[in-house]
């Protein structure tokens, strides 16, 4: 008798974007099935620790916990923090993408996205957590090449190809051909780094404390790579005046907005710069033809193409649905022999 495909080892297998801000699953056959903030939250009792809520929940509380709950974002800059925590968190998401067919015991592969800047020591800590969570075997496949492939890139074949992943804590920039990566560079500074930019420079301008929410809502309605027209849009942000110490808010500018942001978009662009510099001769002249690809949820950034575009002279494109690439490309690689040799068990 045939068991059904719920009851298939292979039904089971995902990829795991397990990102600084948000966790991605793809599952075989089924796609994404799950895209929530890299979040937990843990309530502390009697010196027990013990999850409260996961992703969407425990968003909502960061900043706005009682005594004996932490909201805790397990992951900095791409890699864990705090592995127990992250333990938990995974088998939470794990099980809530497999929709309660892991207490059936199942065999699943997992796939995990990794920087190509982790150290051996962040790889291991990475699958040591997907293993504890219920995984039977894990492979990795580093972050721009999933990016590449979730964006349609021709990866398998002999022509250079460019893509600048940026995530919450950091920005991948690398070239791809044959189903390698001919160079990569990761930077530490993605989303969080832009929302520490805004957060800074209201509270340096404005003696304004806001949190990290306000920042990263800021960033999203008027933030911007280059500078508007005159003032551009404007909007209202709350948080507690620094002098007097009482809540107040206050109008500020997408211009504004822009000078914060001079600093990491710099970065960014000082990352690609370099990439190109290094890049062999072949591969730049395939470049000049497929130009620059962006993923992942910093690409979102209104104008970060144009910029890039005016610093490197080259065609900037945004992929479609920048937010899942890596999910996306991950799960395409678990599934389609044609990227066989891009994941790795070391």
């Amino acid at each position: 008798m045939k068991l059904p495909r719920f009851f298939s080892s292979s039904a089971c297998d995902m990829a795991i974007d397990l990102g600084t801000v948000n966790t991605v699953i793809y599952v075989r056959d089924r796609g994404i099935v799950l895209n929530e903030p890299s979040v937990i939250a843990i309530e502390t009792r009697d010196g027990i620790r013990k999850v409260k809520v996961v992703g969407n929940e425990a968003k909502l509380m960061m900043g706005k916990t009682p005594a004996g709950i932490q909201a805790i974002r397990p992951l900095r800059d791409g890699v864990i923090a705090d592995i127990d925590v992250a333990e938990q968190m995974i088998k939470h998401f794990i099980d809530k993408a497999l929709n309660g067919a892991n207490r059936f015991g199942r065999r699943h592969e997992v796939v995990i996205c990794v920087p190509t800047g982790s150290t051996m020591v962040e790889r291991r800590a990475l699958r040591d957590a997907a293993s504890n969570a219920g995984a039977y075997r894990v492979q990795l496949i580093e972050e721009p090449m999933a990016a590449a492939i979730g964006a349609g890139l021709p990866v398998t074949e002999p022509r250079g190809a460019m893509v600048v992943d940026i995530g919450g804590g950091t920005t991948e920039v690398a070239v791809l051909s044959l189903r390698g990566i001919a160079y990569s560079s990761s930077a530490r500074v993605g989303g969080d780094r832009l929302d520490d930019a805004i957060a800074s420079h209201i509270r340096r301008t404005h003696n304004l404390m806001i949190g990290e929410a306000t920042s990263e809502r800021v960033k999203c309605e008027i933030g911007a790579a280059t500078s508007p027209d005159g003032e551009g849009r404007r909007m209202t942000v709350k948080g507690r005046d620094l002098v007097n110490g009482r809540p107040a808010e206050m109008s500020i500018s997408e211009a504004e907005i822009v000078d914060a942001l001079s600093e990491p978009v710099g970065q960014i662009k000082m990352a690609v710069m370099t990439a190109l510099e290094q890049t062999a001769p072949e591969l730049s002249a395939d470049i000049i033809e497929e130009g620059i690809t962006l993923t992942g949820g910093g690409a979102l950034l209104r104008r970060l193409d144009e910029a890039l575009s005016d610093a490197t002279g080259l065609p900037v494109t945004v992929a479609d649905k920048p937010l899942i690439c890596v999910a996306m490309g991950a799960g395409r690689a678990l599934e389609d022999r044609a990227y066989d040799g891009v994941l790795t068990i070391s």
